[in-house]
């Protein structure tokens, strides 16, 4: 199935063609975009990694534009993956407790293990899929993969806390959209019942109509699409895991590039001192590098907030590496 994108101005031996490979049994879902169907065209890959009930599909817009703005698109293509409990992810029998971050990183090496890939060469996760990115990192390191596992070189980790969640700043917005959710019925109406619903609740009409969703059609009533008891075990790990002593010693030839909406509510000072104190450190190439990025006119939702000024950050450095 293919897509097609307009070319801008400006941009050479742009492919506006993308296709869209669906998923192999036994492993989580994804959509493969790339500007050919010639399978060898392309050398380097870059995995996407939505966020908590998002899905594959919350970054398809952004990433076909990220591809056209490389410079050299026909040799990328970009992995969008439904994580486990979400998108047609959901579906998937098999995939095992503990709903955690390490076997939701697990899932990405089997998949590539199973499809016989390369390694990434770029990982890009938003919130929730930010820590997964890291955890993947962090299992390669230790050798859970095997010894054939290799690093990506950009590890992109947008609007997400790499360290625990201070009980006084967690996410009060999640926290209440998954108690929200757990005091509903299985069923609901409509879609429409449940949006007139949220926003009764005081949510607002965006927020109310992403929840939406990730509900699917079941006879006359929709139901949701994830199992909201996993959704809750996933937060739950999101908000005690600590990634601090990746970023402290990152493995070599590895960027970690943060990007830090500037309008966000899910940092608190010592966070951003911290990452600022990470990026601004002299290393001496015994290691990898942090860099950290402010997206201006944007709170969390990086990609939709200010998608432009994110392409303007990502894009130049993913057209950075060299095959």
């Amino acid at each position: 199935m293919a897509r097609t994108i307009g070319n801008k101005p400006g941009l050479h031996d742009l492919l506006t063609r993308f296709v869209i490979s669906r998923r192999p049994l036994q492993t989580v879902a994804y959509e493969e975009l790339r500007p050919s169907t010639d399978t060898k065209a392309y050398h380097s890959t870059a995995f996407v990694l939505h966020g908590l009930l998002g899905s594959a599909r919350t970054w398809r817009s952004f990433s076909r534009t990220l591809l056209s703005n490389l410079s050299s698109p026909s040799g990328w293509r970009m992995v969008l993956v439904d994580l486990r409990n979400h998108g047609r992810s959901a579906e998937i029998e098999g995939l095992n407790p503990p709903h955690d971050l390490v076997n939701v990183a697990n899932d990405l090496a089997h998949l590539i293990q199973t499809r016989g890939w390369a390694w990434p060469d770029v990982v890009l996760g938003h919130s929730f899929g930010g820590k997964v990115a890291l955890q993947f990192a962090q299992s390669c390191v230790l050798g859970h993969y095997g010894d054939s596992a290799k690093l990506p070189k950009q590890l992109w980790v947008l609007d997400s806390l790499p360290g625990e969640v201070n009980p006084e700043n967690r996410n009060k917005e999640v926290e209440r959209v998954l108690h929200t959710l757990q005091s509903l019925p299985s069923s609901v109406p409509s879609r429409k019942w449940l949006m007139n619903h949220l926003t009764e609740l005081g949510f607002s009409k965006s927020l109310s109509h992403w929840i939406g969703s990730n509900l699917k059609k079941h006879g006359d009533h929709e139901t949701w699409a994830f199992d909201l008891d996993v959704a809750v075990q996933m937060f739950n790990s999101y908000q005690e895991k600590s990634y601090w002593p990746l970023l402290e010693h990152p493995p070599k030839d590895m960027e970690i590039a943060v990007v830090r909406g500037e309008n966000s509510d899910r940092w608190d000072a010592e966070d951003i001192e911290q990452l600022e104190s990470l990026a601004n450190r002299e290393g001496d190439g015994s290691e990898g590098k942090v860099s950290v990025h402010v997206l201006p006119e944007s709170g969390h939702w990086v990609h939709v907030d200010n998608p432009k000024g994110l392409l303007e950050i990502v894009a130049p450095k993913i057209t950075s590496l060299r095959p």
